[in-house]
């Protein structure tokens, strides 16, 4: 881990000394592969936290290791205050942090003692804060607390539990002699308070009673659909969607949570296909595009290509949106030089040509009688 001198200079030291939060994690393996944020190491013997946490949304996360591999990565968010002193302690049977609240008399004890346990803290890697800024300025503490799982842990490999109660051992040997079927397979869930409270996506495209005509519209507009998430699950707040959109991206690329991945596409293309929205709520479309011009950062070239048919969904969701923003009537200048130069550093970075129009763009359309 890199030196305090080479990752900020001494102004900035003494403050984040005098008021960054600690993480003190005991009892850690030496090996374990652990993080925060964008910073990944495999713990030392004397290792005991990180120390001088700029105040803000972090990220912790960590992988049992053994001489077979890496296990699957787990984490947590945690939203830390300044001069704040978190505890954790390792479960060394379960192979992770233990959920067990350490006391507020330990709590305190090690407090008292932090300047003895010092040495053993590694600084938080400066040089990394202003592109974990970048990727979520708009992810607050409610917007943690609304969309974390009920345990509070955010876990690459999903948790399953059987449906039904496990077979006897009579029920089992039965099945030896049937012949393969997948009925026979147990039907499993996701065990309760596990899973990441995305928001829901509405299924209704347009309005109650829509005409024929506002059919075909909201067909292809996503803004009903953008409106409805927004007064579902945000109280009406538009900026919640950047918030939840900068979320679940920090789930997948750093927490390697798949499903966080889906419900990322499914927010990118609300997003960027919502024509009329995109005209009432300039703001929101620029603040969407910065939001999206950091992350793509973080993403290799060839990220988001379906591997079966070549095809690349963000692509033709990205096409839809410069195409609104070109063709959409009293857009500002912000947001069209905004979505130009954009459009510009992909097609330069990714190699993404635009200007092909999409098989699957037709407009859907309704018969009247």
């Amino acid at each position: 881990m890199a030196t305090q001198s080479e990752e900020m200079d001494q102004d900035t030291a003494f403050r984040l000394f005098e008021e960054g939060a600690t993480f003190v994690f005991l009892d850690v393996p030496v090996g374990t592969e652990f993080g925060i944020d964008y910073n990944i190491w495999n713990v030392a013997e004397k290792f005991k936290g990180v120390k001088m946490i700029p105040p803000g949304v972090h990220f912790v996360h960590y992988s049992a290791t053994s001489c077979y591999g890496t296990g699957p990565r787990t984490g947590f968010f945690h939203y830390f205050k300044g001069k704040e002193v978190l505890v954790k302690k390792w479960d060394k049977q379960n192979e992770e942090i233990s959920n067990e609240t350490v006391s507020v008399e330990e709590v305190e004890r090690i407090k008292m003692d932090l300047r003895n346990l010092d040495k053993n803290l590694a600084p938080y890697p400066y040089k990394s804060l202003k592109k974990w800024v970048s990727l979520t300025n708009y992810v607050s503490e409610d917007v943690v607390n609304r969309l974390k799982p009920e345990s509070g842990v955010i876990a690459s490999a999903s948790q399953l539990v059987p449906d039904a109660p496990t077979k006897t051992t009579e029920q089992r040997a039965s099945l030896r002699s049937q012949p393969p079927a997948d009925d026979n397979l147990p039907k499993m869930h996701c065990k309760p308070g596990t899973e990441i409270n995305f928001s829901k996506i509405p299924k209704e495209t347009h309005p109650p009673n829509a005409t024929p005509n506002q059919v075909t519209k909201y067909g292809m507009d996503s803004s009903f659909r953008l409106e409805m998430l927004v007064s579902l699950n945000y109280s009406g707040h538009m900026t919640s969607v950047l918030s939840e959109i900068q979320f679940v991206f920090i789930c997948f690329i750093v927490g390697h949570v798949y499903d966080a991945f889906e419900q990322w596409k499914n927010l990118i293309h609300i997003m960027c296909t919502s024509e009329e929205a995109m005209t009432n709520k300039q703001k929101l479309f620029e603040d969407f595009i910065s939001v999206l011009h950091f992350q793509l950062k973080e993403v290799p070239t060839d990220f988001f290509v379906d591997i079966v048919s070549r095809s690349n969904f963000l692509t033709i969701t990205l096409q839809r949106l410069f195409s609104n923003i070109e063709d959409g009537s009293n857009m500002s200048t912000g947001l069209t030089e905004k979505a130009r130069k954009f459009k510009a550093n992909l097609m330069k970075r990714f190699k993404w040509d635009f200007d092909v129009e999409p098989e699957d763009e037709a407009p859907v359309m309704v018969e009247c009688n």
